[in-house]
């Protein structure tokens, strides 16, 4: 039988906006104050501050600080707070069990740049990285996909295991195998970390390197005599609005992505193909197991075939389903719906795991995922009809884990001219024009 009790509903992890508040809060508001003084000449301007905008422009600044091209940054973000950001309100996952190659190849980087962080930020660096892997479940309709998938992985540099029905049964014994007939689990490249710790990290080490991140709200763009792009209309807290001129502007802006890019006209007139990003609210449950022989605390995050998930959170567990289509909820709040929990998630999670068909709810929250609406994968590179705009967004739920390398890849195609680690021009948004998806195979 089913117990709830509903203690308090998070819409965050506790310690966000006491962070944000006695450390980063007041940084954004002194370069604030300054932006009201004057409008504001910069080379790149990035909109939206959470890991991806922060990863832009800590790498911007990291190839470019201390040499003749060093680039004037200013990173526009509403929300100092982030009480609302798609980064902190993540589970924080980090996998390269995909079947499109570069998505394996960006978290591939983000593993070893998570793995290194203290070479990168210094010895007190840490974002609670738990390499407990992560368990993805084919059933008999799936297993072939699941096996192609990982030959792919393995190919592509992934420490990750194929499990038969009998092996999952042995080594997971919490695990109900009935109907299944393969699982892989990744190896210590694969699990899951605090996303407030690395947007943390990411941010001050722009902000050391002389990023500027500015408290505002892109409003509108300013545009040349041929309709180029010139500049961005800031509207800052007061209400006044004020002009940032730029070079070069990158829509970081996660869920708002395609809202903004609207302001730049793409979607109309000449540049008739639209930014296909959309805000889509998803569910986080945290739970006790009553029941017996639970999972461990060492037990990887599992995804199921029909897509529910879960993973350890302390003592503790975290879980959640993505809505059918029919099932979208509204996205004007961030209110949790636990009658979603009681009908969708936990049957599922109840026949999978023997011990969760008695839990307790704890607390839950909500949060939005940049959904790309188009193939569900991320834009990544510049505008064809403007040469001076790029795109990182639309990540579908990946991108906390894809933040280090897509930020890479955008400042890159900025200050040398073309991808030189990872080359993602797959994952350009003229795949949107020519119509060319890259659907993930068998993935969730």
């Amino acid at each position: 039988m089913l117990t709830r009790q509903v203690v308090k509903l998070w819409r965050s992890y506790p310690r966000i906006l006491k962070n944000c508040e006695n450390r980063d809060k007041s940084c954004v508001r002194n370069q604030t104050i300054n932006l009201l003084k004057r409008n504001y000449s910069s080379d790149v301007v990035v909109i939206g501050g959470g890991a991806m905008g922060a990863s832009v422009a800590y790498w911007l600044k990291d190839k470019t600080v201390g040499s003749k091209k060093d680039l004037r940054v200013v990173v526009i973000e509403k929300d100092p707070t982030y009480s609302c950001c798609s980064t902190s309100l993540s589970v924080g996952g980090i996998r390269q069990q995909f079947s499109v190659p570069e998505n394996i190849q960006m978290s591939l980087f983000g593993a070893s740049f998570i793995k290194n962080i203290k070479s990168k930020f210094g010895p007190e660096a840490d974002i609670s990285f738990m390499p407990n892997g992560y368990l993805i479940l084919a059933s008999e309709n799936g297993a072939q996909r699941l096996s192609n998938n990982f030959k792919l992985q393995q190919q592509l540099g992934a420490t990750n295991r194929l499990f038969t029905k009998q092996q999952l049964k042995k080594r997971f014994a919490w695990l109900n195998v009935d109907d299944i007939e393969l699982g892989c689990c990744g190896g210590e490249n694969e699990g899951w970390f605090d996303p407030w710790g690395l947007l943390s990290l990411l941010r001050s080490g722009a902000s050391s390197k002389g990023a500027e991140f500015i408290q505002g709200e892109a409003v509108d763009f300013v545009f040349g005599a041929n309709g180029e792009l010139r500049g961005v209309v800031v509207k800052l807290p007061n209400n006044e609005q004020k002009t940032i001129s730029f070079e070069h502007c990158v829509i970081t802006a996660g869920a708002e992505s395609g809202k903004i890019a609207k302001l730049a006209r793409i979607g109309s007139d000449d540049l008739s193909t639209p930014l296909p990003v959309e805000k889509r609210k998803r569910y986080v449950y945290r739970f006790d197991s009553q029941g017996d022989n639970p999972p461990e605390i060492n037990s990887p995050l599992m995804i199921d075939y029909t897509g529910v998930y879960f993973r350890r959170d302390g003592g503790s567990y975290i879980g959640g389903l993505s809505p059918k289509p029919e099932e979208e909820p509204e996205t004007n709040n961030l209110d949790v719906d636990f009658d979603f929990f009681d009908n969708r998630v936990w049957p599922l999670l109840a026949h999978r795991i023997p011990a969760f068909q008695s839990v307790k709810v704890k607390s839950a929250w909500g949060g939005f995922y940049e959904y790309n609406c188009f193939d569900a994968n991320g834009v990544i590179g510049p505008h064809p009809g403007h040469s001076n705009l790029y795109f990182a967004t639309g990540f579908s739920g990946h991108g906390i884990q894809q933040s280090p390398a897509a930020g890479l890849a955008i400042a890159e195609l900025i200050v040398d001219g073309a991808f030189k680690t990872i080359d993602l021009t797959r994952m350009g948004f003229d795949r949107l024009i020519t119509h060319k998806p890259l659907y993930e195979i068998g993935i969730y």
